[in-house]
């Protein structure tokens, strides 16, 4: 569990300023996060959204279950019905995240069928009273992460608004993606890229609203831009940076707790103890049913920057998947890898 000092006070929000992995449909599932704590002991995790029917009547321990080690750790949850939403949340109860998120975000097709995700930011009152109920059966924070507008909204006009009716009903926390999202047109990959960012509109909100944490997302690529953004929010939050480049998490504990150096990171990782600890978690996971694709398709992109990077994803590539997969394959990919000379390069 993270620490009381992490908090602000108890039954509060994280204190800022807080480092968030963002929520990443196929992408942060529970291997995934325990291959970032390894890298960060400080670093909000987020699992993928989960939609609050599947946890109602599908398989709650492959959905809710994860290591004790990935805390903290944030469950997002995707829906429009209150009622749902409650019973959701009532039943991760019983598995301790640290946060329950909604999703207003999301603008994928599957999403928009169910009318959630970035759809929601069309009805900013229904939105309130889903985290209201929420609220009402949660013992942790519920937040919300949104998008600035959607379609042919006007962000500075709709935004406002909706943070005041999230605040209203008693929202922990609000991440915010500095992009509209186009509903009609674009995929979700293009809804990521192509609507421009407009961080000036997110920093408008904070310093009006100088009491709630907001926290912003979208664009944000190295650790160096992320010490920026905290320079005006309260938390900042990475998405693919993080992923494809898991190695500049290694400097994310030093930027919360300061002072940070922006490229501090991967030259401080214990590479060799990272190794062994992939390998024992990754047995488990066989162990008990999983294959070892499951764990190692996550570390694909620890290297970067490192001589022997491209030979450590071809073995992680092509060895991992192959039926009967040991975790030998997880050391052959290190032993791959120039660590010290790339250490080096990166420290200096």
């Amino acid at each position: 569990m993270p620490q009381e000092t992490d908090k602000k006070e108890e039954g509060r929000y994280f204190r800022a300023p807080v480092f968030a992995v963002a929520p990443m449909i196929d992408w942060t599932d529970r291997h995934c996060r325990f291959l970032h704590r390894q890298l960060s002991a400080r670093a909000l995790l987020y699992t993928e959204m989960i939609v609050a029917d599947a946890i109602i009547h599908g398989p709650r321990e492959r959905l809710l279950s994860y290591s004790p080690a990935e805390h903290p750790v944030a469950l997002q949850l995707g829906g429009s019905d209150a009622g749902k939403l409650a019973e959701a949340v009532r039943i991760a109860a019983d598995y301790g995240y640290d946060e329950i998120n909604l999703n207003v975000g999301c603008p994928s097709d599957r999403v928009q069928s169910g009318t959630f995700g970035a759809c929601l930011m069309r009805d900013a009152g229904h939105v309130a009273d889903l985290v209201t109920a929420m609220k009402k059966v949660s013992t942790v924070p519920v937040t919300v992460k949104c998008r600035i507008g959607v379609d042919e909204q006007e962000p500075a006009e709709v935004l406002p608004d909706f943070l005041a009716r999230m605040i209203g009903a008693g929202a922990d926390a609000i991440w915010i993606h500095a992009r509209k999202a186009w509903l009609q047109g674009l995929s979700p990959k293009e809804n990521r890229e192509i609507p421009p960012l407009d961080y000036d509109l997110v920093y408008r909100m904070k310093r009006e609203n100088p009491n709630v944490f907001l926290g912003i997302n979208g664009g944000i690529a190295d650790l160096e831009q992320a010490v920026g953004h905290l320079a005006v929010m309260d938390g900042v939050m990475l998405g693919r940076a993080a992923y494809q480049n898991a190695g500049l998490l290694a400097g994310v504990d030093e930027l919360v707790t300061g002072p940070s150096p922006a490229g501090a990171a991967a030259s401080d990782v214990d590479w060799l103890a990272l190794r062994d600890t992939m390998m024992a978690y990754a047995d488990e996971v066989i162990a008990s049913g999983g294959r070892l694709h499951h764990v190692t398709r996550h570390m694909v992109g620890l290297f970067q920057g490192f001589a022997g990077a491209r030979r450590f994803r071809q073995i992680l590539s092509a060895e991992a998947t192959r039926p009967g997969a040991g975790v030998e394959v997880i050391a052959a990919a290190f032993a791959a890898v120039d660590i010290d000379g790339g250490a080096k390069r990166l420290a200096g």
